[in-house]
């Protein structure tokens, strides 16, 4: 009985999560996967859900970033903490197997960047990022710091959206650490504007957001040719 009532309760966290989604960006989910389903001339461009946060952030090397930094590249930004991969607020292992490994291995992506904000568990930001910098270089194969970089910051302000009067920055028991931004993707592209959020948690969701990646690159190609002729 207790296995079932938890069952049930990770199931009602789990929709809530994708109905808070869905209320967010669904017509964007429904338009994606139409223009995905198409033949590449045709694909759907992203929506446009409004320029980000002028981030900031110091790298485990000790290095100063800002958005600027990045706008000339498609950021995909995460967050991570340092118990990591035992216990994380988004899946690890798809991220790195299914949008990292490809980005590594495919020159056509070479304008994509992660970027992972450290926290605690609790949604605050570390200073110490060292733990995890070595996590990544022990479990992920040839991991590179300047396609995947940690960042220690305010990863708040970067997740401080809002649409149909809902807000990513959500609190409550269903979610990691009582914060619902911890487990989101966020798809920014070369101008910091949002183009895409899904959740970090599931294959499913990690292998959808691998695709929006392809269609805003494709945006970019066509809007590169267009220049060219």
């Amino acid at each position: 009985v207790k296995l079932y009532i938890m069952s049930e309760k990770k199931t009602a966290g789990i929709k809530q999560r994708l109905l808070v989604l869905i209320l967010l960006f669904g017509p964007a989910f429904v338009l994606v996967f139409i223009g995905t389903s198409k033949c590449s001339h045709n694909f759907k461009q992203l929506d446009d859900f409004g320029v980000g946060a002028n981030y900031s952030f110091v790298d485990a090397s000790a290095k100063e970033h800002t958005y600027k930094d990045y706008s000339d590249q498609v950021v995909l930004i995460t967050t991570i903490q340092p118990s990591c991969p035992d216990d994380c607020a988004i899946s690890l292992w798809h991220i790195d197997q299914l949008i990292y490994q490809k980005m590594r291995k495919d020159p056509r992506k070479g304008n994509v960047r992660i970027i992972s904000f450290v926290t605690d568990g609790e949604g605050n930001p570390l200073t110490d990022l060292s733990s995890v910098d070595q996590m990544l270089k022990d479990r992920i194969e040839d991991y590179n710091p300047e396609i995947w970089t940690l960042a220690s910051g305010d990863a708040k302000k970067v997740f401080d959206f809002e649409r149909n009067n809902e807000k990513l920055l959500r609190e409550g028991d269903e979610f990691y650490g009582n914060q619902a931004f911890q487990e989101l993707l966020l798809l920014m592209d070369r101008n910091n504007h949002l183009r895409m959020v899904l959740s970090g948690t599931t294959e499913g969701m990690i292998r959808r957001m691998n695709q929006h990646i392809g269609l805003l690159q494709k945006e970019y190609d066509q809007n590169d040719n267009k220049k060219k002729h």
